[in-house]
């Protein structure tokens, strides 16, 4: 066996045909043409150089990762919410608080609890909201039992229309009921036409509301209700990344009538204790993906390493799940890597050859490759088989066949698309998809984490999942490609790349770009309806409920992508593409990095990750988030022998 120098990861693989552990080192070598060989002309896409380089990202530093008096703080205050949590009474108000605890992002705090109450609730129903005629309690109960996946019919909304089944003037200005409406039509599954027609009537009455509220004086509560609505209205918060989300909220949640102090200064205590842990395991990745050297070699690969580990933290915030961010973001590193390969850098023969040696999954074939391809199937390879053997030694399941396929499955694909763009090929609709769903990354990025996770694992079901088969990967990888579409399709199209999918039914059926943009959202929002059934009925699933909520989770980072460049051109889809660019920053899976597009991403990203200079106020790499403006109440909490107390103040 052919031995190569790499050492690009860890130091033990696994050969998958015979189950040794084996060492294949690897060190970068030189792109340089032999003597004597012609040039190959190659397409670049003049790709920017990262925004937060390694030795910026070691330098940060953030007090909430060492100090023990926060640490102490933080438990006091996560106490005594739990006391607030537990004493309150009445449905109606229990319901409110958990909602501010999920907003806030402190909820995985109280999964317990919440769950508790939640199934009370269920099992008690009809004490409050409709005997009452309050569309507000209907509409929160609705919102809150169907997001954590129990059973609600669509028919408690029937109350509330008049004999020929309209929705009855009376609510026309119910705004927080309203509201509410809308969040919980999102959580409609596939027949569950009543609740879409209540989506049409509260989105018609709010967009009135932010018309002839934008631009007059209100007070704290009424800014609250408008900044709320206008969230709504861009983006229900069913389909939001809730780090983002939580971030937001805060600077919300300080005008509503009747806030929670204590729980506003636990959130933000809580925001940079986690913020802190992040920074840490980003430093770690950062210096993992420095020692490779592999942008040095492979200087035509994007360089996005914060940008996939925000990634991670989209589909997994909370503290313990510190493995599944690494696997993750290692796994959009070579999603990343190869898409440029097919996408910008490698020829025709060179792909077809590549493709070929990953199927085979053999080292021996290593020497068919040209120089540069060497390393990154040894990087694929060792990588890989790493995580094949972390799971046969935790769950004594083989599932390095599996993964290997997946990866195959994912080149060909790959490959399809550089050949389309070779040779000018426009594919059908129909066609372009059923490539699509693949070329999108997600059943390889959810066969991975379905191994990892701590749930029975079957053949069938490892089968379902690597070739999606599953109703839930489709659907997480019918909303993942046409919301990468929607956000980007334009400026590929300028820069001379492929149809993608809006390009694709525009010249099937004749439509407009409007009209085929409009189709995309539709079959957007009906796959939600499909994940959100599977997550009702995920005790009788074959999946976990983990890996659906991943699915969902992993779908919100690009539909977020699609609403920031919907808004930065006017409406229209797509952000500015860089100038000078003869390739396509393409987003199959991780492709940030498109002009002004790039910026509102990471303008986000930044108030989570807390990394970027220009943004002080939230972004302090020290001070993480800080209360800033405005007379808010300031909990101080006390212990004493007496037990804890708590103090108000202005500040």
């Amino acid at each position: 066996m052919a031995n190569y120098n790499i050492s690009l990861c860890s130091p033990f693989v696994i050969n998958a045909r015979h189950q040794n552990t084996q060492r294949f080192p690897c060190n970068t070598v030189s792109k340089t043409e032999s003597s004597g060989q012609p040039v190959t002309i190659r397409r670049s896409a003049n790709y920017s150089p990262p925004l937060w380089d390694h030795q910026y990202l070691l330098s940060l530093e953030n007090i909430y990762a060492k100090e023990v008096e926060v640490v102490e703080k933080a438990k006091l205050l996560k106490d005594e919410v739990r006391r607030r949590l537990d004493e309150t009474d009445g449905s109606l108000e229990q319901l409110e608080m958990i909602d501010s605890l999920q907003r806030l992002g402190i909820s995985y705090h109280y999964k317990h609890e919440i769950h508790i109450i939640l199934k009370k609730i269920h099992d008690q129903r009809g004490e409050i909201g409709r005997e009452s005629q309050d569309l507000y309690a209907t509409a929160l109960e609705f919102f809150l039992l169907r997001q954590h996946g129990f059973d609600v019919s669509q028919d408690d909304f029937d109350v509330y229309k008049n004999n020929i089944g309209v929705f009855k003037e009376t609510l026309y200005n119910e705004i927080k009921g309203l509201l509410y409406l809308y969040e919980a039509s999102y959580y409609s599954m596939d027949l569950d036409f009543k609740l879409k027609e209540a989506r049409t009537f509260a989105n018609e009455r709010l967009s009135e509301f932010v018309k002839e509220n934008s631009k007059t004086i209100c007070g704290r509560d009424e800014v609250y209700m408008l900044e709320m609505v206008k969230r709504a209205l861009a983006m229900p918060y069913h389909w939001r990344i809730q780090r983002l989300e939580a971030r937001w909220y805060m600077d919300v949640y300080r005008n509503k009538l009747g806030m929670n102090p204590l729980l506003l200064e636990f959130a933000a205590l809580d925001f940079n204790m986690l913020q802190a842990n992040h920074q840490e395991e980003l430093k770690l990745i950062s210096s993992w993906w420095n020692s490779l050297g592999l942008v040095k070699q492979l200087d035509f690969v994007r360089d996005r390493v914060t940008e996939c580990y925000f990634w991670s933290i989209g589909m997994f915030y909370e503290p313990e799940f510190k493995y599944y961010r690494k696997i993750i973001t290692k796994l959009f590193m070579l999603i990343t890597i190869m898409d440029d390969i097919y996408d910008i850098y490698g020829t025709l023969e060179e792909l077809e050859i590549f493709t070929n040696v990953v199927e085979k999954w053999d080292v021996n074939h290593v020497e068919r490759l040209p120089e540069y391809m060497k390393i990154c199937f040894l990087f694929l390879y060792n990588e890989i088989n790493q995580i094949g053997f972390d799971v046969l030694r935790d769950k004594g399941i083989n599932v390095i066949p599996y993964l290997k396929q997946v990866w195959a499955d994912l080149f060909k694909t790959f490959l399809t698309e550089a050949k389309w763009y070779k040779t000018g090929h426009k594919p059908s609709f129909e066609e372009y998809m059923q490539n699509g769903l693949i070329s999108s990354s997600v059943p390889t990025t959810l066969l991975h984490l379905f191994s990892v996770l701590p749930d029975h694992m079957s053949d069938q079901t490892l089968t379902d999942v690597s070739k999606n088969h599953h109703p839930i990967i489709q659907s997480s990888a019918t909303i993942f490609r046409l919301a990468n579409d929607l956000a980007t399709s334009k400026d590929e199209m300028a820069r001379g790349d492929s149809p993608k999918s809006v390009q694709c039914y525009m010249y099937e059926t004749r439509a407009n770009e409007e009209e085929a943009r409009g189709h995309m959202k539709n079959m957007i929002s009906a796959s939600w309806d499909i994940i959100n059934s599977d997550f009702k009925t995920a005790h009788t699933s074959s999946l976990p409920r983990g890996l659906v909520a991943a699915a969902a989770n992993l779908n919100r980072v690009p539909v977020s992508r699609c609403a920031v460049s919907r808004e930065a051109s006017g409406g229209s889809g797509g952000g500015s593409g860089e100038g000078g660019s003869s390739g396509s920053e393409r987003s199959r899976s991780s492709g940030f990095g498109r002009g002004s597009d790039e910026i509102l991403i990471n303008t986000e990203m930044s108030e989570v990750i807390a990394l970027d200079r220009h943004f002080s106020d939230v972004a302090d790499p020290c001070m993480g988030f800080r209360l800033i403006t405005g007379e808010v109440p300031r909990v101080r909490i006390m212990a004493s022998q007496r037990g804890i107390s708590v103090e108000e103040k202005k500040i």
